[in-house]
């Protein structure tokens, strides 16, 4: 009964999409005999100017909204979370991220708890909802530093051409902001409207640091800040770094050659006890259910922390800083 049920449902939903559609051919075919006077009115008729005065004003009150709930709610606000939403480029405020988040959780713990009918499983709801606005961010983040990294020898070759060829440092950044693609055009026109704004070009670029956390970074605005207090060929000094940074990439390539076997051989003693046991429940889960007594209730427990402090150990070993 269930399933018939189903399929005159679904057979329902593809009439309503068919008539849909021919309503849709038939408006078209009856609008098309006026579509010249149309397109006479577009450009003989006067502009009415209230409507766009209207948007503007609803935009503006939506506007002045946002910014009285984000400064009702600032004490909510930290500097962290400001440094992974600037790190992230994400279009919305930390107060709108905190409102999210709260809001998210009571939604997941009414769902939940209306569907599971238990408060466990609202709570789960509740729980799932809360981390997954954090888990996007610190992707967002990861991915985003790691494209920036893939670019910053792309950056540093294209700043070096631009002041030999007779630009300044701030010019030769503006450049770079105009002529590559995100991240890298995002952060450095960041950095030149810092400028403008009034920091200085070392504290701007300190704060692109602060948000890539990227080790060839810090190099470069390292380099950039001592030649900028002792003077000395910029040129120079930037083709020195670029080719040092060519260099650590290269060798930092090598490392990752020979330190695989590590890498995989921690994967497989990771996983190769889970699998194993998984697939001795599924053979004889009656064997199996026998480790979870509570008089040898700890050998799977110390089997489990051995995996992990092995995990650990492992990476450690193969863990090489370049």
């Amino acid at each position: 009964m269930p399933t018939i049920l189903l399929i005159v449902v679904l057979i329902g939903l593809v009439i309503l999409v068919a008539y849909g559609l021919i309503l849709y051919g038939l408006r078209d075919a009856f609008l098309s005999a006026g579509q010249v006077s149309s397109r006479l009115e577009a450009y003989a008729s006067v502009p009415d100017e209230t409507k766009p005065q209207t948007v503007a004003r609803r935009r503006a009150g939506l506007v002045r909204a946002r910014l009285r709930v984000n400064s009702m709610l600032s004490v909510l606000v930290s500097r962290k979370l400001s440094l992974n939403l600037s790190s992230a480029n994400w279009p919305i405020t930390e107060t709108e991220y905190i409102l999210i988040r709260f809001w998210g959780t009571v939604l997941g713990l009414g769902l939940g708890w209306l569907f599971g009918r238990s408060i466990l499983s609202g709570i789960g709801m509740a729980v799932l909802a809360f981390l997954i606005p954090e888990l996007l961010l610190r992707r967002s983040i990861n991915n985003r530093q790691m494209q920036f990294e893939r670019q910053l020898v792309d950056v540093l070759v294209l700043t070096t051409g631009a002041v030999r060829a007779g630009y300044s440092l701030p010019q030769a950044l503006e450049l770079v902001s105009k002529e590559m693609r995100a991240p890298a055009s995002e952060e450095f026109r960041r950095v030149r409207h810092e400028i403008g704004l009034g920091l200085s070009l070392t504290q701007a670029l300190n704060n692109l640091v602060a948000r890539m956390q990227n080790d060839d970074l810090y190099l470069v605005v390292t380099a950039i800040n001592i030649n900028s207090q002792v003077g000395g060929n910029l040129v120079t000094m930037l083709q020195a770094v670029t080719s040092t940074i060519r260099e650590r990439i290269r060798l930092f390539g090598e490392v990752r050659v020979l330190t695989s076997q590590q890498r995989f051989g921690s994967l497989i003693l990771t996983f190769l006890p889970i699998g194993i046991g998984a697939g001795m429940f599924v053979i004889n889960p009656e064997y199996m259910r026998r480790l979870f007594d509570p008089q040898i209730i700890c050998i799977p427990i110390g089997a489990a922390i051995g995996i992990v402090l092995g995990n650990i150990a492992i990476r450690r070993l193969g863990k090489i800083e370049v």
